[in-house]
């Protein structure tokens, strides 16, 4: 059986084009969209809670206050954790399925964040921290695949954008909460514990969920799929996509093995679409999303702006835009497609990394907080403006489009654990770099590797809008 023989839900809406959904239309696929999405929502709240919580905990523990070493552990402990959770996330997804590595994620994540609000010493919250991190590597394996599969061809992307959405809202409300409870007796502990919330009702509301009908569907319990997609497509539609399930099943039954992490790299076009997937992952950190997430305040301080206040204000706006700009995007990646914005969304980011650049040059020390300070905010506010819509969701989208079923979760899981040691070293390094070779320059390298990123988006990426997943 050839790919152009293969029955494919984009011939369906060739025909009928009538048909075709939207991103509102069928309130059943959103509502578990956005269920899934709270593991982006844990996802985004662990990476944006930490930096307020720690100027408190410094306060409760004085070996922390005198070691650098300590902080930076706090710090990134749960970004070792997230990529042993993502490593291991896909592993699980594949074995047990989606539905069920949601679950495991939100007991690792909740049990975490319990420990770090009881945390007696420091050791005990790196402890919850690394608990925490796994629930989250995890659950950013899971919950984009979940999404993908169980999402119409024409607005999976957008759909799974909804996870990324969820994130950069999740970072937003990180900076809300550390805001809130400022005041409060025990502040980072409630900073640090009040995540286990959402944790605990994504797991409830999981339990009244189905597994991906796709998965059910490669396990041969072709009933419950059948019962899932009957929800999702009308009866037209519904014989389309078992056919089109029917056709991967088959073609999986004929070389039924055992995947392994070397199996990736074994087959040629196994290992392109790894490739592709994980060079995205890792282009979307080292293009600086986080340094600019993680070190805004310190960023905007650099700039010349040293009231603390101004600083987090200032942050705050840039952690809006970033959950606005995703917005732009879950509408844009259907409509515009996913190589196109990423492309876009690129050279966006090196114009707007060449002026911050520009603006830390001309900034003398001990000069006023003048026209180059604010030039530095223009261009961080311009970068959140170009990298949101399209390298913040284009990635996680593509990721959870470009494999074959057998290896979805495997790939999805080893292109996550990429992220997040690439995430990892930006956050590690920044500061560092900063501080060796100047603010500018610093600048000036991240805006060399979008370069480098726009090269491999142009090379090695494939347009997947509107295709199914057999295309």
């Amino acid at each position: 059986m050839t790919l152009e023989s293969l029955p494919g839900s984009s011939g369906y809406l060739d025909l009928f084009p009538e048909r075709r959904m939207s991103y509102f239309s069928n309130p059943y696929v959103l509502g578990l969209t956005v269920i899934a999405g709270i593991g982006g929502l844990l996802f985004g709240y662990d990476t944006g809670v930490i930096s307020g919580a720690l100027l408190y905990i410094k306060d409760d523990f004085e070996i922390v206050r005198q070691s650098s070493f300590l902080q930076e552990t706090i710090v990134s402990m749960a970004l070792v954790g997230a990529m042993i959770g993502a490593a291991s996330g896909g592993w699980i997804n594949d074995a047990y399925g989606r539905k069920k590595a949601t679950l495991l994620a939100d007991v690792v994540f909740t049990a975490g964040a319990i420990v770090m609000a009881a945390a007696p010493d420091p050791y005990v919250l790196i402890l919850g921290r690394l608990l925490v991190g796994l629930g989250v590597g995890t659950a950013s394996v899971t919950a984009p695949v979940y999404i993908a599969e169980a999402s119409p061809s024409e607005v999976r992307g957008g759909l799974v954008s909804t996870n990324v959405l969820m994130i950069t809202g999740g970072q937003f409300l990180s900076y809300l909460v550390n805001l809130a409870f400022t005041q409060v007796r025990g502040t980072w502990r409630w900073m640090l514990g009040v995540s286990a919330v959402p944790a605990v009702i994504q797991f409830f509301l999981m339990l009244c969920l189905p597994e991906s009908p796709r998965w059910l569907f490669m396990k041969n319990e072709k009933d419950k799929a059948i019962a899932v997609l009957s929800k999702i497509y009308d009866i037209a539609r519904l014989e389309d996509e078992v056919g089109h399930l029917s056709a991967a099943l088959e073609e999986e039954q004929q070389r039924k093995h055992t995947v392994r992490y070397l199996d990736v790299f074994r087959t040629k076009e196994i290992r392109i679409a790894f490739l592709a997937g994980a060079g995205l992952q890792a282009f979307q950190q080292f293009t600086g999303i986080n340094t600019v997430m993680y070190y805004s305040p310190t960023i905007v301080q650099m700039a010349g702006f040293n009231s603390n206040q101004l600083a987090l204000l200032l942050s705050l706006i840039v952690a809006a835009m970033n959950a606005g700009g995703t917005v732009v995007g879950i509408y844009l990646i259907d409509h515009f497609g996913r190589k196109k914005l990423a492309l876009s969304s690129l050279s966006g980011v090196i114009v707007s990394l060449v002026i911050l650049a520009g603006a830390f040059f001309a900034e003398t020390p001990g000069s006023s907080n003048g026209i180059y300070g604010w030039l530095a905010v223009i261009g961080l506010a311009l970068y959140i403006a170009f990298f949101a819509p399209g390298m913040g969701p284009v990635p996680w989208t593509v990721n959870s489009e470009i494999y074959p079923e057998q290896y979805r979760g495997i790939c999805g899981g080893m292109s996550a654990t990429v992220n997040w040691i690439s995430n990892l070293i930006v956050a590690q390094t920044f500061l560092t770099i900063a501080e060796a070779l100047g603010t500018g320059v610093t600048f000036l390298i991240l805006a060399g590797i979008a370069l480098l990123a726009v090269v491999f988006v142009i090379v090695y990426v494939p347009e997947t809008k509107g295709l199914t997943f057999v295309e």
